[in-house]
């Protein structure tokens, strides 16, 4: 049996108030500005409470982040090979910004990790990230060895999707300063004008 099967239905639910309560607090103050107290007063637990599911700040971090891990690879995984180039690539840019839309808060945990100097994440970076990457860049330059989309660097063409798509989750208060609220929802424009960049960058 799974640790998480043991569990009772009380601690499955206190577990999952906190690890809420600390993505919102870790993705409005970051790692070093988020403290157990904020924690356990947004989860709606006392402290002593909270450091029976998880014995330190750190811990929490980690969990939130070997969860988002997988939920940040999952859209590049699914990039087929099989598939027509061009919309597997657009596929992929509207997976990104459907989880920039929906997960606002993990991005923002993401970036601030990143912008630390990743220490708690950086192996995984090394190691399951750089090896996924790894692999779609090899198909994306298939594609265009072949001439089916434009010769164009692989790697700096993924780093691209995730800055263009990831800013409207992490800059998302200074989007919508900008646009103000005639513009209605910042992410219908966005996918219009990523879906029409990238259709023509990388038409041959």
């Amino acid at each position: 049996m799974s640790p998480e099967n043991s569990r009772t239905r009380i601690q499955r639910r206190n577990r999952r108030a906190i690890l809420e309560a600390a993505l919102e607090v870790f993705s409005q103050h970051g790692f070093r500005g988020a403290t157990l107290d904020q924690i356990a007063a947004e989860a709606g637990l006392s402290k002593p409470n909270l450091l029976y599911y998880f014995p330190s700040k750190e811990a929490i971090h980690e969990t939130l982040l070997a969860g988002l891990m997988e939920t940040w690879l999952a859209p590049l995984r699914m990039l087929d090979p099989a598939g027509d180039p061009v919309e597997e690539i657009l596929g992929y840019v509207r997976r990104k910004l459907v989880l920039s839309r929906d997960f606002p808060r993990e991005s923002r945990l993401f970036a601030n990790e990143i912008l630390q100097g990743a220490p708690r994440i950086k192996p995984s970076l090394e190691g399951e990230l750089k090896a996924l990457v790894d692999e779609k860049a090899q198909v994306i330059a298939g594609w265009a060895a072949n001439g089916r989309i434009a010769d164009i660097d692989p790697y700096h063409l993924i780093f691209s999707i995730w800055a263009l798509t990831q800013h409207y989750a992490d800059f998302d208060v200074q989007v919508r300063a900008v646009l103000g609220t005639e513009r209605g929802d910042p992410f219908e424009g966005a996918e219009r004008y990523l879906v029409t960049m990238f259709t023509r960058l990388l038409t041959p």
